[in-house]
C-alpha cells in the first residue's frame, strides 16, 4: 500500500491543476445539486420492534388520518391574580384562540376546547388548549409554528400568562455559530503548531471542500433516499473533525521530509505513502464505527451513519489526492519563516566545514522527545496513574440512567420550560407526559368489556386519572389516556409503563384483547431500553472489527488490544464526567445544567461511534510512526522517542482542535446539544492525552519487544499492507543504489514512481 500511495503522492503533486479542478467541480456539481434538488423533509422516525412503535402502527391501520404519531402542542393559560380562566373575559379570549389555532394552518388535525375536555386545575387558575398536528415535529412548516406562536403573544394581551409546550415548536438548533467557533480555534492551533498561514489553511481549506462535497451530496440526495434534514448533522461534525486531521497529518509529513532534505516531489510521495497509509487505515475504522450505527436497527440512525462514513470516505480521498496538489502550489511557503531560515543554514553548514550541521542536529529536543523520555524512565508510575485517575473518573458511570430529557431540562427562560412548569403547578408533573393506552379488541368477545377491564387494571396501579376509552369506527380498536402521578422522564413514570404492560399480558389470556403503551413518554421509554441494549452488540462489532483492522496495520496482537482497552477505559470515564455533571448535578452550574435528569439515551452509542474513530486516529497516527521507526531498527524504547518526536505535536493539534470544535456545543441552550458536547469533548481529551500520550507509551515500554509479537502463522495469513512504508523504503534505497552506479542518482528513482 506505501508504494502505491507514494506514486499516487507524487502524480497529484505533478498533475495538481487537473486534480484540483477535478475537485472544485465535485464541490460545484455537489452545490449545483442541493441548490436544485426539492427541499427536504425529515424522513419519519420509527422504532421497529418496539410495543410503542406497533401501537402507533396499529391505530395508523384501524383509524387512518388520526395521526397518532404526530406533533401535539399545548397552551397554556394562567389567570392574573385573583381571577380565574373560567371568568367570562378571560374564557372569551382562550375560545377565541381555539378558533384561531383551527383555522391557523392546513397541518392541524384537531383542537381541544379546555372548557369541553375539562383541561382547566381545580382552582380555576389554570387551562391549557391541547393542539393535534397530522405530521411529526420535524414536518412543521414554519408557518404552522408562527401561527401557533402568535396565537399565544394575542392570548397575552388580555392580561393572561400564556405559554406553549410540547413538541410542535421542537426544532433543530441551529449550530453554525459553534461550528464557527470551532473552526476559528483551529485555524488558531494550526498556525501556532506550523507557524505559518499557508500550512494552517491547507488542512481547514480541504476538511471545508470535503464536508461541502459531502453535506451537498446528502442534500441533494435527501428525497430520493428518504435521508430528511437532519442527516447531514452528524455527517458535517465528524466530515469537520476528521477532514482537519487527515490533512493536518500529511502536512505534518511532507514538512518533516523537506526538513530532511526531499525535493518537494518525492516530500509529497513519502508524505502520501507513510502518513497517508495511516490515514486511510484510520479513515476505515471510522467508517466501521459509522456504519456499525446500523446493529441499532433505528432507521434514522443508519442513515445518518452511513452519511457520515461517506462524508468520511470523501475526507481520506481528498487527504490523499487534493492535499498533496494543494502542496504543490503552496511551495516552500508552506514552511514556517523559522523554518526556512533554518533549512537555509544547513544548506550553508553542508557548504561549509558541516560545523553548524552538527550543531543543528545536536538540537535541543522538542516536549514530546522529552516526555517519552520521561515515560520511559518510569512507566509503571504513568500506567498506573493513568489507569487509577481514569477509573476514578469512570465510577459515576456506574449509576447510569439513561432517558430523553422532557421540557422540564429546557431553559427557564423558554416558553417550553414554562408551560411545563405552569402544567406542574396547576395540574400536577403527569399532565406533562400522558400516556396513550391502545386496546386491540378484534380477537375479544366483547371489546367495551375488555376496555373497561384494562381502565379498572390501570386505576388500581396508581395514576392521576384514566379517561374513558374512545373506540374508533369499526369498534375494534379503543384508545384510553393515562395521567400518570411523576414527571416524564422519572423512574416512577417508567415503572408505570411497564406495570401496564405487565398487566395487558394477564387481560390478553383473560379477553382476547392486546393491550399497548405507547404515546411520547412511551416512546421515549422504548427508545432507550433499545438504544441499552444495542450498546454491548455495537461495541463488540466495533472494537472487534477494529482490532482485526489494527492487528493488519501494526502486525501485532498486543498493539491493537491495548489499543481497544485504552478506548473503553476512557469512554467510560467520560461516561462517568456525563453522570456526575448532568445527573448528579456536580459542577452543573459551570455548565449550565438547569435541571438534572436521565442521561440522553442515544448519548453512549453515540459518543462511542465518534470517539472512537477520532481515537484510533491518534492510536494510528502516532503509534505506526513507532512501528516504522522500530522496522527500520530501532530499539523497541528508541522507536516511541522518535514516534512522540514525529507524532506528539500533530496529535496534541488534532486532539485540542477536536475538543474546542465540540466543547463549542457545551453553550448550546439545548440540554442534547449541550450533554453531547461535553461528552465528546471530556472523551477526546481523556483518550488523547491520558490513554494516548501516557498510558499507550507506558505499556509499549513495558512490554519491550514483546509488543509487536505475532505467531508466524498468523504472520503468514496476514496480508502485508506494508502500512510503515518498510518495502517502499528499501525499493527506494536499492533503486537508488543502482542507479547511483550508473548515470545518476535521480532517473533511476524517478524509473520507480513512473505510472
Amino acid at each position: 500500500m506505501a508504494t502505491f500511495l507514494y506514486k499516487l503522492g507524487r502524480l497529484t503533486f505533478r498533475r495538481r491543476g487537473f486534480v484540483a479542478l477535478i475537485w472544485v467541480a465535485l464541490l460545484a456539481a455537489g452545490i449545483l445539486g442541493a441548490a436544485t434538488a426539492s427541499t427536504a423533509t425529515s424522513s419519519s422516525f420509527s422504532i421497529p420492534g418496539t410495543e410503542a412503535q406497533r401501537a402507533f402502527d396499529l391505530l395508523e391501520e384501524r383509524n387512518p388520518g388520526n395521526s397518532a404519531d404526530g406533533a401535539t402542542a399545548r397552551v397554556v393559560f394562567k389567570a392574573p391574580e385573583g381571577e380565574k380562566v373560567t371568568d367570562a373575559e378571560n374564557k372569551r379570549e382562550i375560545t377565541g384562540i381555539v378558533k384561531e389555532l383551527q383555522s391557523g394552518s392546513q397541518q392541524i388535525a384537531k383542537v381541544d376546547d379546555p372548557f369541553q375536555t375539562q383541561a382547566v386545575s381545580q382552582d380555576g387558575s389554570t387551562a391549557y388548549i391541547s393542539v393535534s398536528y397530522q405530521v411529526n415535529s420535524m414536518e412543521l412548516t414554519d408557518a404552522t409554528r408562527d401561527s401557533l406562536e402568535d396565537a399565544g403573544k394575542d392570548a397575552q394581551k388580555s392580561g393572561m400568562k400564556v405559554e406553549i409546550g410540547g413538541d410542535a415548536l421542537q426544532v433543530m438548533p441551529h449550530t453554525g455559530t459553534a461550528e464557527i467557533i470551532g473552526v476559528v480555534i483551529a485555524a488558531i492551533v494550526l498556525v501556532i503548531t506550523f507557524g505559518s498561514l499557508v500550512a494552517a489553511g491547507l488542512p481547514l481549506l480541504t476538511a471545508l471542500i470535503g464536508v461541502g462535497i459531502g453535506v451537498s451530496t446528502i442534500t441533494a440526495l435527501a428525497n430520493v433516499l428518504d435521508l430528511g434534514s437532519t442527516t447531514s448533522t452528524l455527517a458535517m461534525m465528524i466530515g469537520l473533525a476528521v477532514g482537519i486531521d487527515y490533512a493536518l497529518f500529511i502536512v505534518s509529513r511532507y514538512r518533516a521530509e523537506l526538513a530532511d532534505g526531499r525535493e518537494r516531489e518525492e516530500a509529497a510521495g513519502r508524505a502520501v505513502g507513510t502518513a497517508g497509509s495511516a490515514v486511510v487505515f484510520a479513515g476505515l475504522t471510522v467508517v466501521i464505527a459509522l456504519v456499525g450505527l446500523a446493529v441499532v436497527n433505528i432507521p434514522m440512525l443508519t442513515k445518518m451513519g452511513f452519511a457520515a462514513a461517506g462524508t468520511v470516505a470523501i475526507a481520506v480521498v481528498i487527504a490523499l489526492t487534493l492535499v498533496p496538489a494543494l502542496l504543490g502550489f503552496a511551495g516552500k511557503r508552506v514552511m514556517g519563516r523559522k523554518a526556512r531560515k533554518t533549512a537555509d543554514a544547513e544548506k550553508s553548514a553542508e557548504s561549509g566545514n558541516g560545523a553548524d550541521l552538527t550543531k543543528s542536529a545536536d538540537a535541543k529536543p522538542n516536549m514530546g522527545t522529552r516526555w517519552a523520555r520521561f515515560v520511559l524512565r518510569k512507566p509503571v508510575w504513568v500506567m498506573l496513574v493513568g489507569v487509577l485517575g481514569l477509573g476514578v473518573i469512570a465510577v459515576p458511570a456506574a449509576s447510569l440512567e439513561m432517558g430523553l430529557p422532557d421540557d422540564g431540562a429546557q431553559p427557564k427562560s423558554t416558553t417550553q420550560r414554562q408551560a411545563y412548569d405552569m402544567l406542574s403547578d396547576g395540574f400536577g408533573p403527569g399532565f406533562n407526559g400522558p400516556l396513550m393506552v391502545v386496546v386491540d379488541t378484534k380477537n375479544s368477545s366483547d371489546g367495551k368489556a375488555a376496555a373497561a377491564r384494562v381502565s379498572e387494571e390501570i386505576e388500581s396501579i396508581g395514576v392521576v386519572a384514566v379517561a374513558p376509552a374512545q373506540f374508533n369506527k369499526a369498534g375494534d380498536t379503543a384508545t384510553i389516556v393515562v395521567i400518570p402521578k411523576d414527571r416524564p422522564s422519572s423512574h416512577a413514570t417508567e415503572e408505570v409503563v411497564h406495570d401496564i404492560r405487565d398487566a395487558g399480558g394477564n387481560i390478553k389470556a383473560d379477553t382476547g384483547a392486546e393491550v399497548l403503551v405507547t404515546g411520547a413518554t412511551a416512546m421515549n421509554i422504548d427508545f432507550s431500553q433499545k438504544m441499552n441494549d444495542a450498546l454491548v452488540p455495537y461495541l463488540a462489532l466495533v472494537v472487534g472489527l477494529a482490532f482485526l483492522l489494527l492487528m493488519l496495520v501494526f502486525r501485532s496482537i498486543l498493539v491493537p488490544l491495548k489499543a481497544a482497552l485504552g478506548f473503553l477505559l476512557s469512554v467510560v470515564a467520560a461516561l462517568g464526567a456525563v453522570v456526575a455533571v448532568f445527573q448528579w448535578g456536580w459542577l452543573g452550574s459551570l455548565f449550565g445544567v438547569e435541571q438534572t435528569g436521565p442521561i440522553m439515551s442515544m448519548m453512549p452509542i453515540f459518543m462511542v461511534g465518534v470517539v472512537f474513530g477520532l481515537a484510533m486516529d491518534y492510536e494510528v497516527f502516532l503509534v505506526t510512526r513507532m512501528r516504522e521507526a522500530y522496522v527500520h531498527g530501532e530499539s523497541p524504547g528508541q522507536a516511541i522517542v522518535t514516534g512522540f518526536k514525529h507524532g506528539a505535536r500533530v496529535v496534541t493539534a488534532a486532539a485540542v482542535i477536536m475538543m474546542a470544535v465540540f466543547a463549542g456545543f457545551i453553550g448550546s441552550s439545548e440540554q442534547m446539544i449541550k450533554m453531547i458536547g461535553f461528552s465528546l469533548a471530556i472523551a477526546v481529551l481523556f483518550d488523547a492525552f491520558v490513554v494516548r500520550m501516557a498510558i499507550v507509551p507506558a505499556v509499549l515500554a513495558l512490554l519491550g519487544r514483546k509488543a509487536w509479537w505475532l505467531p508466524r502463522w498468523l504472520d503468514r495469513a496476514l496480508p502485508n499492507v506494508d502500512v510503515e512504508g518498510e518495502k517502499l523504503q528499501q525499493q527506494l534505497t536499492d533503486t537508488s543504489d543502482s542507479a547511483g552506479s550508473g548515470d545518476g542518482g535521480g532517473e533511476g528513482e524517478r524509473e520507480l514512481v513512473r505510472v
